[in-house]
Order: C-alpha cells, then structure tokens, then sequence
C-alpha cells in the first residue's frame, strides 16, 4: 500500500490537483467554508483554544483559516542574544552535519545543497560543513514561518520543480525530493553567518508567501527567478528573532542551512520531536561571521 502511494504521486497530475485545490481553498463559500474549516479542525484536532479567532466561522475561506494568527501570548521567544529559535511549529524531520555538501533526506537519502538553492555552486559553499535541518509542518500546525534568529535579507531564489508530498513516508521513498519540488529559498546574513530559511512547496500547497514580497507562487514555471537586496539604507530587509517571515497556504517543510562553526544544536533536538516556533532550536557562535 505504502508503495502504491508513492507511485500514485508520480501519476497525479501535482500542479493541475494543487491549482484545483488552491481555487477551492481560496473561495468564499459561507456556510460551506465554515462545514470544511469545522471537519478540518475534528479530523486533525487542531488547537484553536490558542488561535486569535477560534471561531472557524470567523475565516472568510479555508486559506484564511489555515494561516490563522495566534494569540499574541500563544509563542513565546526565548530570549538570550546566542539563542537561536525554532522558525515554525513542526517535527523534526532531519538534522546534522552538512557533509561533502550533502543533506540526508531520510535513510539511504541525500541530496546537495547546490541543488536545494537552485544550483547556484557559490552559493552552497557558503554552507560547506555546517549544519542544517529539515522541519515537516503538518496540517494540524500553525502555518507562518518566523526568523529563528536576527537576520538582514540578502537575496530570495524561486526554483520551480515538482509538487510531491512532503510526509515522512515520500522522504523515504523519493530520490532528492526537496530538492526536486518547488520551493522558494531566503538568504539572510545574520550575526551568526550566512543562514538559509528555505519554504518548500508539495501537493495542493496553494501557495508561499513572503512577508516583504507577498505571494512568490503561484504562478509558476520552469525559471529560476533570483532577487537581490540591500544590506544597508532604507530598502534594507531586516528581520528581528520571532518576526514573521512567510507562511503556507496548506502545509510543507522548512529547511535551514548554516554556516560551518556556526551553531550548535538545542539538546533538546531528536528526530521525530514536535517543535514549537519560538523555542530553543540552536546556539549561535557569533565568531563565525568574523572567519
């Protein structure tokens, strides 16, 4: 059965069932929306107790509900100028070394950052050696994505690809699959180094959105489309620790890259732990901006 469903993803047409799904999820449907937010919120016992508007009749359409504010005291940031954060309520999929440029998706599973930044060889060997980590948002979590630590927009990279699902039983069973699926990639330099916050895309992910670009797709292509930005002056983009930076309309993974000597990671990191946007995920070592 488990091999039936990969084998299905290869045969569904991903982009024509995600528009469908994206069209729905985007309607404003009254009575209908509120049915559909209302079985979504039993099916995946999502936690409303700690939105800001618990009421699922509130949301004008399912997107709206899905990336639901929370309450201002719902995730609190720890604090501490060496504390890296969790950037989304999720559960951890992969972490480690960065080795020989290589990521491990799942067991017998890799792929190369150069590929995951979409191909740009300077770029990856920023990370060469360092740390990365792979964070899989289920459809019951909170759906924004925040900046886990202090970070000044260097350049954003859409890379289109396809629309696999992101699940546990798809990372191990398809060759590089967050490297083939869409995404859209962030680059910030931080006071702990280069730092990649990268938004992937799957099956019916309507959309991903940036806060200081809004909706980076759809539409979607076959270009790999780059933006570049200021580190200084007024169009600078600077984002403090638990500041928003993106979210999912339907969810998918986050993956972040840092640089070698960068961090170390929270003792309390485990595969297949839940986290909590807002949360010790690493410590930083401010020196390695400095080599």
């Amino acid at each position: 059965m488990d091999k039936l469903k990969v084998k299905l993803q290869y045969w569904i047409p991903q982009h024509g069932l995600t528009r469908l799904v994206g069209l729905f999820a985007a309607a404003r449907a009254g009575r209908i929306t509120t049915a559909v937010i209302r079985w979504f919120i039993k099916q995946y016992q999502v936690n409303m107790n700690e939105a800001k508007h618990a009421d699922p009749a509130h949301y004008d359409s399912f997107n709206a509900f899905f990336v639901r504010e929370l309450k201002d005291d719902a995730r609190p940031i720890a604090e501490g100028e060496t504390v890296i954060t969790h950037p989304a309520d999720a559960c951890v999929s992969q972490f480690g070394p960065i080795e020989q440029g290589r990521l491990i998706q799942a067991k017998g599973h890799d792929f190369s950052a150069q590929e995951l930044l979409g191909g740009d060889a300077a770029l990856a060997k920023e990370f060469d050696d360092g740390e990365f980590a792979t964070l899989y948002l289920s459809p019951r979590d909170y759906h924004r994505v925040h900046m886990p630590c202090d970070g000044t927009l260097r350049q954003m990279i859409y890379v289109p690809g396809d629309l696999f699902s992101v699940n546990p039983l798809t990372a191990e069973n398809v060759p590089h699959l967050f490297a083939r699926n869409e995404r859209v990639v962030s680059i910030f330099d931080t006071e702990f180094g280069p730092m990649a916050q990268v938004l992937v895309g799957a099956t019916i992910v309507g959309s991903i959105e940036q806060v200081w670009a809004g909706t980076v797709t759809p539409p979607r292509g076959n270009t790999v489309y780059k933006w570049d930005y200021p580190a200084t002056g007024d169009k600078a983009i600077v984002l403090k620790k638990g500041e928003e930076m993106g979210r999912f309309k339907l969810g998918s993974t986050v993956i972040n890259l840092f640089a070698k000597d960068a961090i170390r990671f929270d003792e309390s990191m485990a595969l297949g732990e839940p986290t909590v946007m807002g949360r010790p995920y690493a410590h930083g070592n401010a020196t390695a901006n400095e080599a």
